[in-house]
């Protein structure tokens, strides 16, 4: 499964961006999907994960209220809904998917991953 993500970009703090991920195989479907990011000089971390179903969706405590994760398998595709941001929400945002049905934070559990959209925020 290839992943393709896209929708990064500059925007003033408050703005808002929505990220998407467009899957190469319908089969996606049958994969939890996760939006990860990673700031210069920080390691990656989770910031929102999807159950295959769609039924279940957990969020970083940063970006809770903010954030909204949501699939449309039909599309092969997830999105990343970013509103109210802040400059700390300023990273490379990736896209990854588990061949599970429960989410998990731990980057290392995802199967494959999308090069990248860099989000920037000013202040």
């Amino acid at each position: 499964v290839q992943l393709q993500a896209s929708g990064g970009g500059l925007v003033q703090a408050g703005g808002s961006l929505r990220l998407s991920c467009v899957a190469s195989r319908p089969t996606i479907r049958e994969y939890a999907l996760a939006w990860f990011r990673q700031a210069p000089g920080k390691e990656r971390e989770s910031v929102a994960r999807i159950t295959r179903s769609g039924g279940t969706t957990v969020y970083a405590g940063s970006v809770k209220g903010r954030f909204t994760i949501s699939r449309d398998n039909a599309k092969n595709t997830v999105y990343l809904q970013m509103n109210s941001l802040k400059p700390e929400d300023t990273a490379v945002y990736y896209c990854a998917a588990a061949h599970t049905i429960v989410t998990a934070p731990n980057p290392s559990t995802y199967d494959y991953w999308g090069q990248g959209t860099l989000v920037t925020v000013s202040s």
